[in-house]
Formats: C-alpha cells, sequence, structure tokens
C-alpha cells in the first residue's frame, strides 16, 4: 500500500516506484497492482474533487473509495511528443523547422514543446486553449489567402487500398489477439523503465507482430459503421508508433523525464539536449534530431 505523504512528487517518480514494486514481486497478492489508499480524504473531497475518479472506481472496479484501497498501476495518461508543430499550429517537417502548407495540429496530437519531457499537471490545457486557438486563427487565415492544393490523380486510392485489403483478407489473425499481445510486451519491455536488452528484443517482437498483421481478416465485411475495421486500421498506426517509440528510446542513450534508461541512469545534456524527430522510410523509422531553444530558465538537475 502507498503511504499517506503531505508532498506530491512527480508522476513519473511515482510510477516508477509502483512498477518497481510490482516487478519485484511485491504487488498485491503477487499480481500486477499495489493500493492507493485514499480512505483519509473523506467524502467530501473524494466525492467533490474527484468525482470522474470516484465514479470510475465504484462503476468498473465495484470498490468503495471512502472505506476500500484502490487497486492502481502504470499506465500510458498523456502524449508528451506528438506531430512536430511552430507557435501557430503548422506542422513542420524538418528540423529546420520548415512548416507545410495547409496542413495544421494541436492538442494531445500535437508537439509544440510545451512539455519537454516531463508534462507537467494541466500543462495539457496550454496544448488545447492556447495553440488550438493561434492555429485556428493561423488556419482562417491560410484559406483567404491560398487557393486549393493540386491533387494527384486518384488521391484517395491508397486509403481505398487499405480498406479492401482488410475487407478481403483470407488470413486467420484477429486484431484484439494482436493488440492484447502488442500492449503487454511494450508494458513489459518499454514502458516505465527501459534498457538496451529489453528495447532491442521488443523491436524483434514488433517485426513479428507485424508479420501477423498482415494476416488479419476483419469478420465484419460492411461497409458502414464497421467498427472492427476501424480497429484493424487503428491497430495498424499503433503498431507504427510503437515501432517510433522502441527506435527513439533506443537512440537515445540516457534518462530524461518520463525516459528511463536502467543502463543509461543519468541525463546527459552534452549529447542529448535535443528533440528526436521519427520519419518513415522504406528501410524503417529514420531518426533526426533538432536542438532545444533555450531561453530564460537553463535546464538544472531534477533534486528531491
Amino acid at each position: 500500500m502507498l503511504p499517506r505523504c503531505l508532498t506530491s512528487p512527480p508522476r513519473d517518480m511515482v510510477s516508477r516506484a509502483i512498477y518497481r514494486e510490482i516487478r519485484e514481486g511485491r504487488g498485491i497478492g503477487g499480481k500486477n497492482y499495489v493500493h492507493l489508499d485514499m480512505t483519509h480524504l473523506g467524502k467530501d473531497v473524494l466525492d467533490k474533487k474527484l468525482p470522474d475518479i470516484t465514479e470510475f472506481v465504484r462503476t468498473y472496479m465495484g470498490v468503495e473509495p471512502l472505506t476500500q484501497p484502490v487497486p492502481i498501476q502504470p499506465t500510458a495518461h498523456y502524449a508528451m511528443g506528438g506531430i512536430p508543430t511552430d507557435v501557430d499550429g503548422r506542422v513542420v517537417i524538418d528540423e529546420k523547422n520548415t512548416p507545410m502548407p495547409g496542413l495544421y495540429a494541436a492538442g494531445e496530437a500535437a508537439c509544440v514543446s510545451v512539455h519537454g519531457a516531463n508534462r507537467l499537471g494541466t500543462n495539457s490545457l496550454v496544448d488545447i486553449l492556447v495553440f488550438g486557438r493561434r492555429g485556428g486563427r493561423h488556419a482562417a487565415k491560410f484559406i483567404q489567402e491560398n487557393d486549393w492544393a493540386p491533387l494527384p490523380a486518384k488521391p484517395e486510392e491508397p486509403a481505398r487500398a487499405m480498406v479492401s485489403q482488410v475487407l478481403n483478407s483470407t488470413g486467420k489473425e484477429r486484431a484484439a489477439d494482436i493488440r492484447d499481445n502488442l500492449q503487454d510486451e511494450m508494458m513489459d519491455k518499454a514502458s516505465v523503465f527501459r534498457d538496451a536488452a529489453g528495447l532491442t528484443a521488443m523491436r524483434e517482437k514488433l517485426r513479428k507482430l507485424r508479420d501477423r498483421y498482415r494476416q488479419v481478416k476483419a469478420e465484419d465485411r460492411g461497409l458502414r459503421y464497421n467498427t472492427e475495421l476501424l480497429e484493424v486500421i487503428e491497430l495498424g498506426c499503433m503498431l507504427d508508433l510503437a515501432d517510433v517509440l522502441v527506435e527513439s528510446a533506443l537512440a537515445r542513450q540516457e534518462s530524461r523525464g518520463g525516459h528511463s534508461r536502467e543502463d543509461f541512469p543519468k541525463r546527459d545534456d552534452a549529447n542529448w539536449l535535443k528533440h528526436t524527430l521519427a520519419y518513415q522510410s522504406p528501410k524503417g523509422v529514420e531518426l533526426k534530431f533538432k536542438p532545444v531553444v533555450i531561453t530564460k530558465f537553463q535546464p538544472m538537475e531534477r533534486k528531491y
């Protein structure tokens, strides 16, 4: 059970503490969770200040947080990276911050880099409100000053081919089975703690999962409201992002924020104070880097 404390440590440190207990066999009853004790907070605090959490716990876990400890484990909460953009929400395509005309991104999907390697609490509102507003204004101005971009012949063909391949597949694999396997393996080898051995093993596992994905079959062959088709396509995106995460984590031989390498436990500003950019290429994930712009606040070692 987690001790009651007066201060709130950063979420990445809490995640590592929880996962270490689970990994070393000290989960509750030997299982993959620990207990969070909120019983001391009382009904007013839990129901008025934490209503979403208490409702979720009661509805989906059958636990009463007023009187019972809550089972918890680390999970993916927020993407601190994403599609690189400038401060106007324009997607940039290289380390020189060259914008892609007419393409915008904002919110959790985007990375304008207000978070660094470890997002501060409530900072996601900056992504949504500030850069959503700036991006919307710039996009409105852009469409007034520019004509339609020319399209290649049959621009929809790649999407049609992808959908057709899934709907006409004679393979025997189920998307749900591959997704469950992907989640388990990524949690074990590329999540809270990372090292070269685990990431390299995950790279090989992803190649096998990719081979299985090519044999995925959708039982629902319908062309309208086909949620199974959507899940298959989303699984392909998950595999792409897993490739990016693993290759980026392997390259970054240091620990920084939410990226914790047990074989490189120290932060290395001399070599790694830079952004990682990932691109799809015929040979797989290609990595490039761009410098971090330092203005008022110099990087300092985090001490607690």
